[in-house]
């Protein structure tokens, strides 16, 4: 178990009630930062042995200003995508020694605001709109996803990418009262709410996310996006409820070209 952050203490609690409620006390903790690659190095240096599953769930969302890393990338990037390849790239050979690992992405609905801008990443030059850094991020973890499916395949490596869904966590602390008011958060008292009619309790929203990790059902399923415990369909236009996944976000040229700009920039 990865903590994410300035400190392990939600994985300590995590880790916690993992061991209460199962009774198996090999459960640990370490600590990562995704926009710290020393962090990251850090860690892959210290893994040992075959990696069964991994799943890339951390990330930052609408972050009101821009914001960049040492490297000067947009924080948004860097943490929700370039922090997760570079891991993901450290642990290649712990998850080819497992012979039929995992790699499970949580990336998000918000991937239909935005394709990814090339021309244009970083926000050098484009004015910065935090749900447009946020929509390219996660748009970026899909297409990784789908390249690594395929140049991972003969190592025996699946990877998914999915939407877990609406759920009320420490990801929107960005968001202001308004916003929250938006997307049916809060109240008309200004009440925050713990469970939003239509979203989900954490518990709900890991479950796709547990899907692909565990399931024998999904036993050779790469490249694909899910939501709801199902594959998505592919949508061209977003409707309301933002379902579905973005033809976009599923071109294998798309992907190829994502993937060489990873590593391009990981490699600085």
């Amino acid at each position: 178990m990865i903590s994410d952050g300035s400190n392990t203490d939600s994985g300590e609690r995590a880790a916690a009630e993992i061991k209460a409620s199962t009774g198996r006390d090999d459960v640990q903790v370490a600590h990562v930062d995704l926009a710290d690659r020393s962090t990251i190095d850090a860690f892959v240096t210290g893994w040992s042995g075959p990696l069964d599953v991994l799943v890339n769930n951390a990330g930052i969302m609408a972050l009101p200003e821009l914001t960049r890393t040492p490297e000067g990338w947009e924080a948004q990037f860097a943490t929700n995508h370039l922090g997760h390849a570079a891991l993901t790239l450290g642990l290649h050979d712990a998850l080819a020694a497992a012979q039929g690992a995992r790699v499970v992405v949580v990336s998000s609905s918000a991937h239909l605001m935005a394709p990814v801008d090339f021309d244009d990443i970083h926000f050098d030059s484009r004015a910065y709109e935090a749900w447009s850094a946020y929509g390219q991020s996660k748009t970026a973890t899909i297409l990784f996803t789908v390249a690594m499916a395929k140049k991972w395949a003969a190592d025996d490596i699946t990877a998914n990418a999915l939407h877990p869904g609406g759920i009320m966590t420490n990801l929107q602390r960005h968001l202001d009262e308004t916003q929250l008011r938006f997307v049916g958060a809060m109240d008309d008292q200004g009440h925050p709410l713990d469970v939003p009619p239509g979203w989900k309790t954490p518990q709900q929203g890991a479950a796709t996310s547990v899907l692909l990790a565990a399931s024998p059902h999904i036993q050779g399923v790469t490249g694909r996006y899910f939501e709801d415990s199902n594959e998505a369909i592919v949508v061209t236009e977003p409707g309301n409820g933002m379902s579905g996944v973005a033809p976009y976000a599923l071109d294998a040229k798309t992907a190829d070209r994502l993937w060489d700009k990873t590593i391009r920039l990981l490699q600085r």
